[in-house]
């Protein structure tokens, strides 16, 4: 057994058991594998060991990379903060962008959508830890926010995502990921156009996506667990 499909067994072991605890159903938590940095090699192990749905956090090395992984079985995100001038370049590449921090952004990105003729998933983040380092609408104008980008034509909303509270103190991590979900609830009982389907939680790392299953999440981001640390720059 390979190094990564033995990291993906253990995640997904991880995953399972902290469904379980809480009564969900592990099915219900899709694992994004994080590749950044990552050189192609190793996200083509990784494809190979079943890992199908991958997220990228930079333009730069997404575009770089996307063509000696095309025609293998995967679906590629873009979890990143993404500039407006870069859209362009990231939208055929990828089936969703979970980074939509801002109406300018999902407003560019509903045009980019128009001009291939499709609709582009998306999710709406949320900096729900307030932290200044952190990108996202704020937690009192999240719902609004995700209203917003569920009214462009050219886009379809399928949830909230937001990066957990850096603490070393798990109730503020968990109250972090609580309220994402509770602002979820709150977007798909307005009955507002485009928020039906927009159940999903992409919330939780490889730290702590014990504490996000717990909180609801229907899709975790791990890298590290997987592949080890990598450089920060």
């Amino acid at each position: 057994m390979s190094e990564v499909l033995e990291a993906l067994v253990a995640v997904r072991d991880r995953v399972a058991r902290a469904a379980r605890v809480v009564g969900r159903d592990p099915e219900e938590v899709q694992l994004l594998l994080a590749v950044k940095t990552l050189p192609v090699d190793r996200v083509r192990e990784a494809i190979g060991a079943g890992a199908h749905l991958l997220g990228h956090n930079r333009a730069q090395e997404l575009v770089a990379t996307a063509p000696e992984l095309a025609g293998l079985p995967h679906e590629m995100h873009f979890i990143g903060r993404l500039q407006s001038n870069k859209a362009g370049k990231v939208v055929p590449l990828v089936s969703c962008v979970q980074s939509v921090d801002s109406l300018a952004l999902a407003e560019r990105l509903d045009r980019l959508a128009a001009r291939e003729g499709r609709r582009l998933d998306v999710f709406a983040q949320v900096n729900t830890s307030g932290e200044e380092t952190k990108a996202g609408a704020a937690p009192q104008d999240a719902v609004a926010h995700a209203l917003a980008v569920a009214a462009l034509p050219h886009l379809r909303l399928r949830g909230l995502m937001t990066i957990g509270a850096r603490s070393e103190d798990v109730d503020v991590v968990r109250a972090s990921y609580e309220r994402l979900a509770a602002l979820r609830d709150e977007v798909v009982a307005s009955g507002a156009p485009g928020t039906a389907e927009a159940r999903e939680l992409s919330m939780g790392m490889s730290t702590d996506l014990e504490l996000a299953v717990a909180a609801g999440a229907t899709m975790v981001r791990v890298g590290t667990a997987v592949f080890g640390a990598r450089p920060t720059g």
